[in-house]
């Protein structure tokens, strides 16, 4: 069985933006290394992204534990 290739880039919206709640995120880092651009760096024990590299490929928002990582529509 062949595996499937990562998707490095899922159509990015000009009008959605990564969102990390900083209610719910610990600073697990398990976004960090699922993450095929190196968008995500923690800070303060809080995961937080570089929106210029960020694909939205989702692959984070799968792998955190609380579910503190989404992609949302903004109005603009």
């Amino acid at each position: 069985m062949t595996p499937l290739p990562l998707r490095y880039n899922m159509g990015k919206s000009e009008n959605s933006i990564f969102v990390v709640d900083d209610n719910l995120c610990f600073g697990c880092g398990a976004c960090i290394a699922l993450c095929p651009t190196n968008a995500l760096d923690l800070v303060s024990r809080l995961a937080v992204v570089e929106e210029q590299k960020c694909t939205h490929c989702e692959h984070c928002i799968s792998s955190c534990p609380v579910f503190a990582l989404s992609i949302e529509e903004v109005d603009q």
